[in-house]
């Protein structure tokens, strides 16, 4: 059990053999890792550049690391700076960041030439976010939302819509009132908390029938009016 754990690189001068051998099991970590990242994310959807750039970061992270050799200083602050390149822009998901800094680990791993390591930590985290997203550990029991609702200029929209957002929401917030349609029609916003379990389509069904079946738009997320 204890030469799971020990290095590869056995000797200062680095061989070809060493070399594959880390190259290889840092990409295959790297695609290991990727696959988990799709079954974690099938229902969200995920980006092919993101999957692309998991499955590489580790092999090159592994060689920077060999490269340099016994300046693991640099070694580190090189790895580091090229993996945030890509990403310190990028306003993603939290958790894309975390599986970019577990690929990271693993080029580390890899290129110091703990394979065996690489492989154990693989498992352990793997199977961690997929218990996590399996049973939709810290899901909140309400879903942030932004509503918009269409109503003719002359339908009085004060508390009209209260009793259908009460029984589909946990809370609500009328955050903005603006005409449409050269004043012909009013765009009502709201920020609502969403039960987690209510039914969308009732939900946009009960309001279309208090606002004369004009537009109703329901956005995951509290966005801006951007959106449209």
């Amino acid at each position: 059990m204890d030469k799971l754990f020990k290095s590869v690189l056995s000797t200062d001068t680095l061989t070809l053999s060493q070399v594959i051998i880390c190259t290889l099991s840092a990409i295959a970590l790297g695609f290991l890792i990727c696959i988990i990242y799709m079954f974690t994310h099938r229902k969200t959807g995920y980006a092919q550049s993101h999957v692309l750039s998991m499955l590489m970061l580790p092999a090159i992270i592994a060689i920077i690391i060999m490269l340099v050799g016994n300046n693991m200083a640099k070694a580190f602050s090189l790895a580091g700076a090229f993996s945030l390149i890509r990403f310190r822009s990028a306003s993603g998901d939290p958790a894309d960041i975390s599986y970019i800094f577990f690929s990271v680990a693993i080029g580390l791993a890899c290129g110091m030439g703990f394979v065996g390591f690489g492989f154990v930590f693989l498992i352990i985290l793997g199977a961690i976010m997929i218990f996590i997203n399996f049973f939709r550990f810290g899901t909140p029991p309400v879903t942030n939302m932004t509503l918009k609702i269409t109503i003719p200029e002359d339908l009085n929209y004060q508390r009209l819509f209260d009793s259908v957002l009460n029984t589909y929401t946990r809370s609500w917030n009328l955050r903005k009132v603006k005409t449409t349609e050269f004043g012909s029609l009013f765009e009502l916003v709201y920020d609502i908390n969403m039960i987690t379990d209510a039914d969308h389509k009732k939900f946009i069904d009960h309001i279309r029938t208090l606002n004369g079946n004009l537009n109703v738009t329901l956005v995951l997320g509290k966005t801006e009016d951007k959106l449209g």
